[in-house]
């Protein structure tokens, strides 16, 4: 007799059925195994900046790489926002963020108070969840008389300790669970760098900050939290499987290298930030390592968005931080979105392998729902898919293993990716790159199509020559805005 969860496992809803016979007795169910689930987003990092992506990178990346060398490799992995708050929702709920509206979250939460996130599917499921760094998500509340609502321990984490926005956005404050550690009763001046735009190398707002915070302590102060959350959890030998968020500020502005990095790049402060960046994710894996935990963690590794990087930057410093890409962070095109993803999972995700599935963060919530053997709810992740398959090396890379992806971009210009093929509802980069927006002329197109299969660099705009695949890809973006979910 094969039980539900067996039968989930078998139609490639489950891990189990690929580790262990499908056939078991009713009252003695197969258990999939639950790995520990590690996940470190960076902030503003290029697709191209470390090495495993851009061989001519100028930025030193070795514990990146090897995680790449240890596992999986995405090519065509996508972040559904272009911009840090867009992006993360995504990433949490499983639901594309122009959905919501993401922009109250300076307000009041983005993520609704019954809304599943990974955490809350995660913690549902016997795991201990723990967040350590940026949310950008929103809540109420602040300070030490007034404790925060709506935060990471309001959405499914057990245990949160970070900032709620990122270090160029004040007020400048720690957050553990609710309550902030202090308040941020002195004040900062806003900051520039010589020889950057207004919006790079040490750049912060002025405002509120709290005395315990100095802005470039954060990055390795957020690093110890993430040690410390996994030695107490190898330590109390807990029965339930770690689930860790470490969402890093950097190298998002403001660049702040300590000593120890500057020099280490060849591409200035910022490629200097990044070295740091690659060794504080060397000390998690290696705290992963110490406490006995690697063998049995899932380690996702990506970025929030593209790098605030422009085309001067590039002659500058001989250093192409969106690796070969078109545009930035905040923009349609793909350096805004297309991100570097790897997934480590020892004997279960080959070492080495690289996929060219397009995916998306959103797919997160389906593929752990997955790997812990159980369904999402109706109205959970509406956009989310089961990557699980592609993982685990089942999956043809022929076949598709999601629908397509729609990107929201900085000026709410929408982008759809359907197997080569990319359609942008307007003209201009629709973010930071210039031109931003261009009006259409008579008898010109009216949006951006490109082929990235023979054009990764988007030079050449196909929505004149073919009218028809423009005609598809409207349909396709129409349906899926007008639609509740977009994931069968």
């Amino acid at each position: 007799m094969i039980s539900k969860r067996n039968l989930i496992a078998m139609t490639g809803l489950g891990f189990a059925a690929l580790t262990a016979p499908a056939l078991c007795h009713a009252d003695e169910p197969e258990k999939p195994e639950r790995p520990n689930i590690v996940i470190i987003l960076a902030d503003d990092m290029g697709y191209g900046d470390a090495g495993c992506y851009n061989p001519d990178s100028k930025i030193p990346t070795p514990h990146i790489n090897t995680l790449a060398e240890e596992g999986m490799r995405f090519t065509d992995a996508h972040s559904p926002g272009a911009l840090c708050h867009p992006s993360r929702y995504g990433l949490l709920t499983g639901q594309y963020p122009f959905r919501t509206n993401v922009n109250v979250w300076r307000r009041q939460p983005v993520i609704k108070e019954d809304q599943t996130t990974i955490a809350s599917l995660l913690k549902a499921n016997g795991y201990h969840t723990a967040m350590v760094g940026k949310w950008h998500l929103g809540c109420t509340g602040g300070g030490v008389k007034r404790p925060v609502s709506g935060g990471p321990v309001d959405r499914g984490f057990d245990s949160f300790f970070g900032i709620r926005a990122s270090t160029d956005i004040p007020p400048y404050y720690y957050i553990r669970d609710r309550q902030a550690v202090q308040s941020p009763t002195d004040r900062i001046k806003t900051n520039h760098s010589k020889g950057w735009s207004r919006i790079q190398g040490a750049f912060w707002r002025g405002g509120r900050i709290a005395p315990d915070l100095d802005l470039k302590d954060v990055l390795p102060r957020f690093t110890e939290e993430a040690v410390e959350v996994i030695s107490e959890h190898a330590e109390a030998n807990s029965k339930k499987s770690l689930m860790l968020y470490l969402a890093y500020p950097a190298p998002h502005t403001p660049w702040l290298p300590t000593e120890e990095f500057e020099g280490t790049s060849g591409a200035g402060m910022y490629g200097d930030f990044m070295v740091m960046v690659d060794s504080m994710i060397g000390r998690v894996l290696q705290a992963l390592d110490k406490a006995g935990m690697k063998d049995n963690t899932l380690v996702i590794f990506s970025s929030d968005n593209g790098p605030v990087w422009y085309d001067k930057d590039v002659e500058r410093f001989g250093h192409d931080s969106s690796g070969g890409l078109r545009g930035m962070k905040g923009d349609a095109w793909e350096g805004g979105h297309r991100m570097p993803f790897i997934v480590r999972w020892p004997a279960k995700v080959q070492a080495g392998a690289v996929s060219h599935q397009t995916i998306c963060f959103t797919d997160m919530l389906a593929t752990f729902a997955a790997i812990v053997g159980t369904e999402l709810a109706a109205d959970a992740g509406p956009d989310s898919f089961n990557i699980l398959p592609v993982l685990l090396g089942v999956q043809p890379e022929e076949k598709p293993v999601r629908g397509p992806v729609v990107i929201n971009s900085r000026n709410d210009t929408k982008a759809i990716l359907s197997g080569p093929w990319k359609l942008i509802t307007g003209l201009g980069s629709g973010g930071f790159s210039e031109p931003r927006s261009v009006k259409p002329k008579e008898g010109g197109p009216a949006g951006q199509l490109y082929n990235l299969a023979e054009d990764p660099g988007e030079t050449t705009n196909l929505y004149l020559e073919k009218p028809d695949i423009v005609k598809r890809l409207t349909e396709e973006l129409r349906v899926i805005r007008s639609s509740e979910k977009s994931r069968d």
